[in-house]
């Protein structure tokens, strides 16, 4: 006899639901940001709106035409920093269905946005515009949270509006001048002539003060900006060029050092540092400079903690969620483990001498951390205590090992004791953490403080694959010996974890799977990325090359712009990758991940200081042939061919540079 299963209870709210943005329209060049609807009137509800460091300058600007509102026709992306939206108007100047008026609006992040009208009808109009403008003033965390703000009364300005709260304005500014403004309605009226064929336009101007403009463009850019990937198929191009100018666009300063910058983590929710992913973001980067991977180091370098205490030498961070399986990680740690190695990458790719000596006593302090991280167990705990992940295991592995040769580079002593500590965890690794199966068996997704295995399949193995590049060309070792990575590499390439539109987060049929869960199952396309570099590294192009094409067919279905996350939703005939409503878009990792997955289609293995660089192309040419060019390595111009024989040349390169390995 069966009993009914009762309904899953469902845990009350704890804080309010991050709005849905994956239907927005996003505009960013950080500090500034702008969040529209697709049809492009800001309507003053939800999370739309023109903001500058966090704060809503507008959250209203409507635009109505002869006394209608314009029929949307095209809402769509420009560049990371700029969008357009298209509407028509009926005047019922001409007889019949037709559209007599166009309409578009382009948009900055900065705050200014252009309106054009134009006419197509065969005689004189006097066309009546107005734009209804309003604003709360309110913080971007204050309206993700739910906290609605009453629109604060207008004051007439010169050429516009203007909104306080005693601590903050906001001014909205016309041209031409309107030649009517209404501050009780936030009304802005103009009395437009247009003859046949004729435009006009109308600029507004947002900004948090009286000035014309607020500056566009808040920080160099360190990267390469002229990285061109031209090929047989198309898409490369497009998807390099989106993934470049997202990662400029979430540039921000370091307001102790104005001079360095660094990749935000994402937006609209993560417009700031994120130690662990901003680091990542920069390593990715590295094809395309040191400069980036520099400053985000000095940055972090800065909060390193001092002293002498079990904290000393950690970079400090926030935890962050882990899914249902684990408890949430700390980002700190998982920073810590990255800066060593990152810093030795960034010296292999060219980072100068005296740039890299001024970092190397930061990552010294956290090579002597990750000393004392390790518990009893021989692991490295995350949080402590807490589990023992793969992934922290392998981050651990990574920076033992390219911080031993980061130091013998730079004549510093202490590599062989870090040689010894990889070797030895790579031994309890290897006895600890792999859950043996009928199937050939997987590595744990992590151990519990007691040693029992949690015997998951997540996309968080992929690090395992990821061990970082050495001096001379050489991959450093892993922590899984030859016969297990190709079992992993087997199940990161079956569909379990391999939907057709990249890397699950977490294995199909996994107990708690969930296709939208951040860490259970949906994509993240920086893990994809990890996997097919991985894969490729250890010369599995079949595995690289499927995750690769669907990583590259997710990205043309989301305009080449990848969100943080999507759902992993099997994929079919017909279908196209789902967006999960909560994503930040652009996100710094997942705009780095398209730089990192097309550089290493070539294989490059740069070694700077021993004026050398090797390449080692993925076998095959999935993508045909394939011209990257922009480049930097050693701080000068780099270019390479792929032929649709899957052989590589160089095409440009420093004059002191040599082809090796």
């Amino acid at each position: 006899m069966s009993h009914p299963v009762p309904p899953a209870r469902v845990a009350p709210t704890r804080r309010a639901d991050l709005p849905p943005v994956h239907g927005a329209v996003i505009c960013v060049s950080a500090p500034c940001l702008v969040i529209s609807p697709e049809h492009g009137q800001l309507t003053g509800r939800g999370v739309d709106g023109i903001y500058r460091a966090g704060l809503r300058l507008l959250s209203r600007c409507v635009l109505r035409v002869a006394g209608r509102d314009p029929v949307a026709v095209q809402g769509r992306s420009l560049g990371a920093d700029r969008a357009s939206f298209t509407a028509t108007v009926r005047t019922g100047a001409e007889p019949g269905p037709d559209p007599d008026v166009g309409v578009e609006r382009i948009r900055h992040a900065d705050g200014t946005e252009r309106i054009t009208l134009r006419s197509f009808t065969g005689r004189p109009l006097r066309i009546p515009v107005e734009v209804s403008l309003g604003t709360d003033l309110a913080e971007l965390a204050d309206v993700a949270a739910g906290r609605d703000e009453p629109e604060l009364p207008a004051a007439v300005h010169a050429a516009g509006l203007r909104w306080t709260n005693g601590e903050a304005q906001a001014v909205t500014a016309a041209e031409p001048p309107p030649d009517d403004a209404l501050a009780s309605a936030g009304l802005l009226r103009w009395q437009l002539e247009l003859r046949p064929g004729e435009s006009r336009t109308i600029e507004l101007r947002t900004t948090r003060d009286r000035g014309a403009r607020a500056p566009a463009g808040q920080v160099a850019n360190p990267l390469s900006d002229d990285a061109r990937a031209e090929g047989d198929d198309p898409r490369a191009e497009a998807w390099l060029r989106t993934s470049v100018q997202d990662l400029g666009a979430l540039l921000l300063r370091d307001p102790k050092q104005p001079a360095d910058s660094y990749a935000a983590a994402g937006v609209p929710w993560r417009l700031g540092l994120a130690p662990a992913e901003s680091l990542w973001a920069a390593r990715m980067a590295l094809p395309l400079g040191t400069g980036l991977a520099g400053a985000t180091l000095r940055i972090l370098a800065r909060t390193q903690t001092a002293g002498r205490g079990a904290d000393a030498g950690k970079i400090p961070g926030p935890l962050r969620g882990a899914g249902p399986q684990l408890p949430p990680g700390c980002t700190g740690t998982e920073a810590t483990l990255a800066f060593p190695a990152v810093l030795a990458e960034a010296r292999l790719w060219g980072m100068p001498e005296a740039e890299a000596d001024q970092l190397l006593p930061a990552a010294e302090r956290c090579l002597e951390w990750i000393r004392g991280a390790f518990g009893e167990d021989g692991f490295v705990a995350d949080p402590d205590p807490g589990p023992r992940r793969c992934e922290t295991q392998a981050h651990a592995h990574r920076a033992l090992l390219l911080g031993a040769d980061l130091l013998a580079g730079c004549g510093r002593p202490g590599a062989e004791e870090w040689r010894d500590r990889a070797a030895a965890l790579r031994e309890r690794f290897a006895a600890c953490f792999w859950v043996d199966g009928p199937d050939g068996g997987r590595p744990a997704a992590a151990l519990h403080p007691d040693g029992r295995p949690l015997p998951r399949l997540t996309g968080a193995a992929a690090h395992l694959l990821d061990t970082g590049l050495l001096g001379g060309g050489r991959l450093a070792r892993g922590l899984l010996d030859r016969v297990r990575t190709e079992q992993l590499a087997r199940l990161l390439g079956a569909p379990a974890m391999d939907c057709g539109w990249g890397l699950r987060s977490m294995a199909v049929r996994e107990p708690g799977h969930n296709p939208f869960g951040y860490r259970s199952g949906a994509v993240r396309p920086y893990e994809s990325a990890v996997a097919v570099a991985g894969l490729a590294q250890a010369g599995f192009e079949k595995e690289a090359t499927g995750l690769l094409r669907g990583l590259l067919d997710a990205a043309e279905g989301f305009g080449y712009r990848l969100p943080e996350m999507y759902a992993a939703e099997q994929r079919t005939e017909g279908s196209a990758p789902l967006p999960h409503p909560a994503a930040c878009r652009p996100a710094a990792v997942a705009a780095a991940a398209g730089i990192h997955v097309l550089t290493a289609l070539a294989g490059i293995r740069p070694d700077a200081p021993a004026g050398t660089v090797a390449l080692v192309p993925l076998p095959g040419a999935p993508l045909g042939g394939l011209r990257l060019s922009g480049l930097r390595v050693s701080g000068e111009p780099f270019a390479v061919r792929i032929s649709r024989m899957g052989l590589g040349m160089v095409e440009e390169a420093a004059d002191a540079l040599q082809l090796g390995g």
